[in-house]
């Protein structure tokens, strides 16, 4: 009779064991990144000066340009490098910066990558702190780039640092 009780307890064993596999493997597929077409998530991140900012605020009429980076990133470093030296073209697109950081890397980040652009009324640097970002907008890895046409309806999205190009040929056809 104990044979009986062992194989039942391991049978049983397995089958939950498979369960929850097959329950992992489904949620990490329906975890996807945003669709092309949807609206800006609503989150909300934090100014230097420890005030809200939500996404809700971004204006319409005017396309917006959010990129999720990370400091040490060196991806990402050379994507704001680029933005950068192209400053000029910039003036159609609202800019918004988005990282977990602390402010101090955040900053040494922007004084040594993207210095050009700090100057701009229209670029926004901001602070995850609560590390909602990854949730709301579902990047795959740094630097996440997304372009939101006037509507706040994504136009394109891009981790690959080459793609720089393609948004400035979006945002100035």
């Amino acid at each position: 009779m104990k044979a009986i009780f062992d194989y039942y307890s391991i049978l049983k064993f397995m089958m939950k064991y498979l369960f929850t596999c097959l329950t992992v493997i489904f949620l990490s597929l329906t975890a996807s990144a945003q669709d092309v077409g949807g609206t800006i998530p609503n989150a909300i991140f934090y100014n230097r000066d420890a005030t809200t900012f939500s996404t809700y605020s971004i204006p319409t009429g005017k396309q917006s340009l959010v990129i999720f980076f990370d400091a040490t990133c060196e991806h990402c470093q050379r994507v704001i490098a680029q933005i950068g030296k192209r400053s000029k073209e910039l003036s159609k697109v609202n800019i918004y910066l988005v990282s977990q950081d602390e402010y101090r890397s955040i900053d040494y980040f922007m004084t040594n990558f993207g210095k050009q652009l700090l100057p701009l009324k229209n670029v926004k640097v901001l602070q995850d702190r609560d590390h909602v970002f990854i949730m709301a907008f579902h990047p795959k890895q740094y630097p996440a780039m997304y372009l939101y046409g006037p509507d706040k309806k994504l136009k394109f999205t891009s981790s690959n640092e080459k793609d720089v190009a393609k948004f400035f040929k979006l945002i100035n056809p």
